[in-house]
């Protein structure tokens, strides 16, 4: 058992207040073996969705899924308890949308999805090794970097959206754009969504230790969901930009 435990991860979902209150009596418990079965299974419903509305070629999901995730993911935040019911609603709606937006990717670059879906799994794999191994070791240090520079970001996404309504230009964040400066902003991105997952790990463990209630591995299991959505759309606009480079 961990002599301190601190939570803080750049994840929405994980955030300092996420297991408070939430301390369980009961021996059905939070274990780390249960919240990988569920981030399985999320994963496995996801994939099914967007399979189905990539191999179709049905764009019109993609407004529905990220709007409808969007509002299922507030519901679970804020009402943790509903967890079991409203992640797999979350992962259908987010499939939907991501089946969607990989079409118009690779219609645009012929072979893009295959290899973001290599890189989302191989370094989710690689940094779960690491933090398994120790090789990777989130100190306070470590973790406020990385929620300050995810902080960042989410900031220079929000002044990006806000002037795209005042300048036709091209930003940084434009898979068209394919300066330097844009591709290494994107690189900063895929980086920092990475190591996002190694604080999501981090807290997932934290929560087993604490003897969170049962429910709440369907929590870590979202949470682990959505900085991989985050991780594989920044993948796909740096392939598209460097591919873009290219031609």
């Amino acid at each position: 058992m961990r002599k301190h435990i601190s939570f803080r991860s750049g994840n929405p979902a994980l955030t300092a207040n996420t297991f408070k209150d939430t301390s369980s009596n009961t021996l059905d418990k939070m274990t780390l073996d249960g919240t990988v079965n569920k981030t399985t299974i999320c994963l496995a419903i996801l994939s099914l969705t967007a399979f189905y509305t990539y191999t179709n070629a049905i764009t019109g999901y993609i407004f529905i899924g990220f709007i409808g995730g969007f509002i299922v993911a507030l519901i679970t935040i804020f009402k943790k308890h509903l967890s079991p019911y409203t992640v797999p609603i979350y992962a259908v709606l987010e499939g939907l949308a991501l089946g969607g937006i990989s079409h118009n990717f690779e219609t645009a670059y012929t072979g893009i999805v295959q290899q973001a879906i290599f890189l989302t799994i191989g370094i989710f794999g690689a940094l779960l090794f690491d933090y398994k191994t120790k090789v990777i070791e989130p100190s306070e240090n470590f973790k406020l970097g990385i929620f300050a520079a995810t902080g960042g970001i989410g900031l220079i996404y929000l002044i990006n959206f806000i002037m795209s309504f005042f300048s036709n230009g091209l930003s940084i964040m434009s898979i068209n754009n394919a300066s330097i400066m844009s591709i290494g902003f994107s690189v900063f991105v895929v980086i920092i969504a990475s190591l996002n997952l190694v604080l999501d790990f981090d807290f997932i463990e934290q929560g087993a230790e604490i003897g969170a209630p049962k429910y709440m591995e369907w929590y870590g299991a979202f949470g682990l969901l959505v900085t991989l959505i985050w991780l594989y759309l920044e993948i796909l606009r740096l392939l598209a930009k460097l591919q873009s480079r290219r031609n």
